[in-house]
């Protein structure tokens, strides 16, 4: 009997996401995917245009929150930007950080993606929050190194309870950025 349409969709999804997280996003081939699920090419290419579009589709709540983070801090400004900056993106890293495994060591790369290009000009703003808007050399220094840091960490502890990451995380943040007054 035949697989439902959706049931195929979510296998794609499912097989592409462990793929990616083996053999990254540039060593995963349609092929491969396919060949995961017991499906053809084709059949991938059915669900999906092309593995841009499937990592978008795999990547999508994450966006969505990272861009709704983005219009929380728009308008913010010193000790306030640097607070939503750093609970909103502590939470979406925590939230998705199977994600962003997914995608380390290759974020450079996928900005040049027109999908993705946005997030590079959101994690400029996310930078210039974390930095209380200062353009002191030290303060953008530390709140690349946290926007960085946090992503990082949430790829390598995957593991840890939510409720044991966070704290952890925000109390770095907090050591971290220079507050503003």
């Amino acid at each position: 009997m035949a697989r439902a349409v959706s049931e195929t969709h979510d296998e794609i999804l499912t097989a592409a996401s462990r793929r990616f997280a083996v053999t990254g996003y540039k060593g995963t081939s349609l092929q491969d995917i396919a060949r995961s699920v017991g499906c053809s090419k084709a059949t991938v290419l059915y669900h999906f245009a092309n593995k841009e579009a499937l990592l978008g589709e795999l990547m999508a709540p994450a966006i969505s929150v990272l861009e709704a983070l983005d219009a929380r801090l728009a308008g913010q400004t010193g000790a306030a930007a640097q607070q939503v900056a750093t609970e909103g993106f502590v939470d979406l890293a925590v939230r998705f950080r199977r994600e962003i495994a997914l995608l380390r060591g290759e974020f450079p790369d996928l900005l040049q993606q027109p999908a993705f290009a946005h997030i590079q000009q959101i994690s400029e703003r996310l930078i210039d929050a974390f930095a209380g808007h200062s353009d002191r050399p030290v303060a953008r220094i530390a709140a690349l190194v946290v926007l960085a840091g946090i992503a990082e960490t949430c790829a390598e502890f995957i593991d840890i309870p939510d409720d044991e990451l966070r704290p952890a995380l925000l109390a770095v943040v907090r050591r971290a950025v220079e507050p503003v007054s």
